[in-house]
């Protein structure tokens, strides 16, 4: 019987049509990549498409492979009495391993193992970074349409990349460039057919709702199986350097576990739309209840039945689904069956049936899980692992809100600013550290007009800070800027730098925290701190206590009410730094209970630190026990009734000054805000991504052109 099911699947291996050799994607990639650096632009465009039509070919291939040999190779039903049941099993495993081994050479001509490309390869095309290259070279070729197609391609995956921004925006510009060529060339149909079930759904047009919405649900189900496919690859050892090697049946174990796991992460894959980090939840249930409210609205009451079936296989005790259940009982009658679909009891099943194994691995062999489901009944996680699940979905839950916070940000207006900290890194929401926002010349020319103003007195003259008795306080506010300009007092470029440098932070923390929504100055102060060297012995007071910007903080209620006097109209506040040469000064965020520190930052030219400004983030400054400390404190709101009014006077007695001196806006030594290339210049792949490994021939030249071609570092 072994021989003649052997037999049977080489047979039915052979029978699968070959297309020809299919070369290696990451071959392909490094050597389009390497054409590319040579400025050889008709063979970066080839091997670049080549390595693209690999990579889905080989996922093609695994698919198919995977599909014919479960039914040519079935693990069940095996004739009774064959035997001992590790010969049996065993049987089983080499029937499915032939299998595939010949699916697979026939459909790749040459072995899988020739396709096994390094996780840095995988992460470049699972981010369409080959479609970054081939923009360049279509665009080279003076192939405008394979070039748009190409960077609307990538750009889709990388929404936040600011080059390829500016690259779609000149090609929107250009003549000759129609707009159906903006489309995505790796678009997954279940998620457009989703997002149109959705505005369907949201305009009450249910008809249209309910036939785009099966496509989606239909098209899911189709991707996630092609994923699972896909993790049935080599074992990645995540343990490599143990010296005890596992025997057979533990081997055996991992590998599957490894497996399964992959599997049930496949969810997330499919759930997640291209350019987005977080999936969205219960993305397989949400298809359900809308089509099962669609269903009701048109009037099909039975599909509408087994919609709520459905999706009561996932919750089973959702009160609202059970009521409409007994509702279409009542309405279809007692005696007429209700079902739910047999695609989605075989999902919900299978699913089940892979937690349990896994969570049995985790509990008795060791290990994690993070599960990926919402909907996974309590009864199937183990006693001793609920409260780790538990810990875990509210992590899953926090990094999902951390990870939505991302997703509505836009990209930075400016380039060289780094984001050296977000919220998940302050261990907070709606905060986030900017590094390079001004250069030392601009932090000096600053630090100048603090020094100006203040020997001009008027205004600026130091006096006791209203926060402690140990150190002296200055401050000035835009519009006296202007006015020591007019008396002659300060250098009128100075102040300008001062407005320039405040309209560079808010255009930066609009775009980051809300873009598409605008951000009024709500007023802007120039601050230095000094500390009185003759009181710092036995200091224990702040700087600045600990409060929140527009609400007034109740440490012990746990609350922030916002009411006046507080400035409840404020929304986001920042501080731009000057100097880092004094002692302490730094900003803490904090807990309600405003002593658990939750973040510092630390003071440095050109750093701005953004947060919102509610209770969310309350906030304080350590105290400056040496030298001077200086920064623009900025706050901003939604409400342009609360715009910061002297800052209209004091652009126009700028535009005043600007006259006097005979200055044009181009020739700003101090601007804050570098232009941007020009519209005539090509557009250039860009990634910023980390240094990769390649395979590449020895003594290949892979640093030809640089400077030239603005590529990525590691080239």
């Amino acid at each position: 019987a072994m021989v003649s099911l052997l037999g049977l699947s080489l047979l039915l291996a052979a029978a699968v049509a070959s297309p020809g050799r299919l070369v290696p994607y990451d071959l392909l990639y490094a050597d389009g990549v390497r054409a590319y650096l040579a400025r050889d632009w008709g063979r970066a465009a080839e091997l670049l498409q080549r390595a693209i039509h690999s990579y889905a070919g080989l996922r093609a291939a695994r698919r198919a492979c995977g599909d014919s040999c479960r039914r040519d190779a079935a693990f069940l039903g095996g004739p009774p009495g064959a035997g001992p049941w590790e010969a049996v099993l065993f049987g089983r495993v080499l029937q499915r391993a032939d299998c595939l081994q010949h699916c697979l050479g026939n459909r790749l001509g040459a072995a899988l193992s020739a396709h096994r490309a390094s996780h840095a390869i995988r992460r470049d095309f699972e981010r369409r970074e080959p479609y970054n290259y081939l923009q360049v070279a279509f665009f080279q070729l003076k192939k405008l349409d394979q070039a748009v197609s190409a960077a609307y391609t990538f750009f889709v995956a990388n929404p936040q990349h600011l080059q390829m921004r500016e690259d779609i925006e000149k090609y929107r510009r250009m003549s000759g460039v129609k707009a159906d060529k903006f489309q995505d060339l790796e678009a997954t149909p279940h998620w457009e057919s989703y997002e149109a079930g959705v505005q369907h759904y949201n305009a009450d047009e249910y008809l249209q709702a309910v036939a785009r919405l099966e496509e989606s649900l239909t098209g899911a189900l189709s991707a996630l199986e092609e994923c699972r496919a896909l993790c049935e690859g080599p074992w990645e050892d995540e343990d490599s350097e143990e010296e005890m090697q596992p025997g057979l049946y533990e081997a055996i174990a991992a590998h599957y576990i490894q497996v399964l796991k992959c599997r049930q992460q496949c969810i997330l894959e499919i759930a997640t739309k291209p350019g987005r980090i977080s999936a969205t939840e219960d993305f397989i249930p949400s298809h359900l209840d809308l089509l099962q409210f669609a269903y009701d609205r048109v009037g099909n009451q039975a599909l509408a039945a087994e919609c709520a079936a459905s999706y009561l296989l996932f919750y089973p005790r959702d009160e609202p689904m059970l009521e409409k259940m007994k509702e279409y009982h009542r309405e279809l009658g007692e005696d007429t069956a209700v079902t739910a679909r047999q695609s989605i009891q075989h999902y919900v099943q299978r699913s089940l049936m892979e937690k349990k194994l896994i969570y049995y691995a985790v509990e008795h062999l060791g290990g994690t899980f993070n599960d990926p489901d919402l909907w996974t009944p309590d009864e199937l996680i183990p006693e001793n692992l609920k409260e780790k699940h538990r810990e875990d979905q509210e992590k899953q839950k926090q990094e999902t809100l951390d990870v939505e916070e991302r997703d509505k940000r836009g990209p930075l207006p400016f380039e060289g600013i780094d984001v050296t900290m977000d919220s998940q890194q302050m261990n907070g929401t709606q905060r986030v550290v900017f590094d390079r926002v001004l250069t030392e010349s601009e932090c000096k020319d600053l630090l100048r007009l603090t020094k100006a103003a203040g020997e001009a007195g008027d205004g600026y003259r130091a006096r006791r800070s209203p926060h402690t008795p140990h150190e002296r306080f200055e401050g000035l506010t835009i519009l006296k800027a202007m006015q020591l300009v007019q008396k002659g007092d300060v250098d009128w470029r100075d102040a300008r730098l001062l407005l320039q440098a405040s309209e560079k932070a808010r255009k930066i923390i609009e775009s980051y925290f809300t873009p598409g929504r605008k951000l009024h100055f709500s007023f802007t102060h120039l601050v230095c701190r000094t500390a009185v060297e003759e009181e710092q012995e036995g200091r224990l007071d702040l700087s600045h206590p600990v409060h929140a910007d527009n609400c007034l903080l109740d440490p012990e209620g746990q609350e922030c009410w916002r009411e006046p006097p507080a400035y409840v109209y404020r929304d986001y506040s920042g501080i731009l730094y000057l100097n880092d040469d004094f002692q302490g000064g730094g900003l803490f965020f904090t807990e309600m209970d405003t002593v658990t520190v939750t973040a510092e930052v630390h003071p440095k030219c050109g750093r701005l630190v953004a947060f919102s400004s509610g209770k969310e983030n309350p906030h304080g400054v350590w105290a400056v026990s040496r030298g001077r400390r200086c920064a623009i404190a900025l706050w901003y709101t939604h409400s342009q009734e609360h715009a910061e009014q002297e800052r209209g006077k004091a652009e126009e007695l700028m535009e005043q000054s600007a006259m006097e001196h005979n200055q044009s806006d181009g020739e700003a030594s101090h601007s804050a805000d570098h232009s941007s290339r020009s519209s005539s210049e090509p557009p250039t792949a860009n990634s910023g991504a980390r240094a990769r490994s390649w395979r590449h021939k020895p003594g290949s030249d892979t640093m030809q052109h640089p400077k030239e071609l603005r590529v990525r570092d590691e080239f």
